[in-house]
């Protein structure tokens, strides 16, 4: 599946649901799906600078694409992390790195989040891209 074909997947399925809450417990679904995230990746040098909880995002390069793994200790935002990777993890330095995330504002995410958490989104979706432009 191509990276627009998978945005446009996502920005489908939150459609599915009329109300908020209800894709909170969506996005706390795909928090609780993550695969587990070692504990001896919990380190400083992963964490996300700039979200209230923490989050950890390692990434590997293999065959010239890169694979995310995630945790957080909050549940929407370890989703809100989970929904990020299953839309970037898999794709080239280059895709990610043109990207811009717009599916993000077609969901709506951004708006219905609190601010703490909002901020936390843009340090997320900026941690991805400087992962996919420059390492860590």
């Amino acid at each position: 599946m191509t990276l627009e074909e998978r945005k446009q997947e996502v920005i489908e399925e939150f459609s599915l649901y009329d109300e908020w809450l209800d894709k909170y417990e969506y996005l706390i679904e795909l928090g609780k799906s993550l695969e587990a995230f070692p504990e001896e990746k919990k380190t400083e040098d992963r964490l996300i600078k700039g979200c209230q909880s923490r989050v950890w995002l390692d990434a590997e390069e293999r065959d010239g694409r890169l694979f995310f793994t995630a945790d957080s200790d909050a549940i929407i935002t370890k989703g809100i992390i989970s929904l990020l990777i299953s839309v970037y993890s898999g794709r080239t330095r280059e895709e990610i790195a043109a990207d811009d995330f717009a599916f993000v504002a077609e969901i709506g995410l951004k708006e219905n989040l609190s601010p703490t958490r909002a901020n936390g989104l843009v340090s997320m979706i900026n941690t991805i891209k400087k992962l996919a432009e420059n390492g860590r």
